[in-house]
């Protein structure tokens, strides 16, 4: 039997979504199902495209994982690294990146959170760097739960041993993703909104919707007056820090694709 939804979320259905104008989603176990993109939320993807609503992805993937979610997919934008950087089309549709921090603080930074990451890693038996940390440029994934299954203590002891040597540190639904700085998530949209579609913060309510799944989401649905959980969300409600306003009664891409079914048909456009 499915969960209840706890109060202070609602239902998705009771969500008005006749005014969104872009779409801001998680990647991992938000638009992925089992890690994979499914045929459903591709087309979920072109038609809220064709529908003129964007799609912005924010991530803990890695940059370069960021720059082919651009390339080869029907959004407008990827924020990847949790706010480390974010890829875009300029007015030319040539890719664009920007960073959070310029180029000394990252490459002072490297050096150190490597040597942060070396020592977390031996307080805790059997965790790796996950095999995307290739790809990055900004921040360091651990992997618990993605090609090794360790369980959620071993990641909450790595958040807590970065924690206490001034590491940001976040768990999302695969790795734990440490940097240094004072950015995540939230403080890379509202620098994209200002800096690429010249909106500012707080945007208007109604226009703008967050969907996510895990703990590295709770800053967005924090931040965003419309915001979406998909259904196994409730799996890490307990441990939230700030909840979605509505969640979706199916699960990871379905429950993606449920939310733009509801953008759809609240703009008169058939269902996905």
């Amino acid at each position: 039997m499915r969960a209840s939804i706890p109060i202070p979320s609602r239902p998705l259905v009771c969500a008005g979504l006749d005014r969104v104008r872009a779409v801001f989603s998680d990647v991992d176990g938000t638009l992925t199902t089992a890690g994979k993109l499914t045929g459903p939320v591709l087309r979920s993807l072109e038609r809220l495209r064709d529908a003129g609503v964007k799609v912005v992805l924010v991530t803990g993937r890695p940059a370069g994982f960021g720059e082919c979610f651009l390339r080869t997919l029907p959004v407008a934008a990827v924020i990847a690294e949790n706010g480390g950087l974010y890829f875009a089309w300029d007015g030319r549709q040539r890719l664009k990146k920007v960073y959070a921090q310029g180029f000394t603080q990252r490459r002072s930074n490297r050096r150190r959170l490597w040597q942060e990451v070396r020592r977390a890693m031996a307080r805790v038996p059997r965790v790796r760097l996950s095999t995307d940390s290739a790809y990055t440029e900004v921040d360091l994934a651990l992997d618990y739960n993605e090609e090794v299954t360790l369980g959620t203590g071993a990641a909450e002891k790595l958040v807590q041993a970065f924690a206490a040597r001034g590491v940001s540190a976040v768990r999302s639904s695969v790795h734990v993703n440490c940097w240094l700085g004072g950015f995540d998530k939230q403080w890379m949209v509202q620098r994209f909104l200002k800096n690429e579609w010249k909106v500012p913060w707080p945007a208007a309510p109604g226009e703008f919707v967050y969907v996510g799944d895990s703990l590295n989401d709770a800053p967005m649905f924090n931040a965003f007056p419309l915001s979406v959980g998909v259904a196994n969300v409730l799996e890490v409600w307990e441990e939230l820090e700030a909840f979605p306003r509505f969640v979706t009664r199916a699960r990871e891409g379905a429950g993606f694709v449920e939310l733009a079914n509801r953008i759809l048909k609240a703009r008169g456009q058939k269902r996905v």
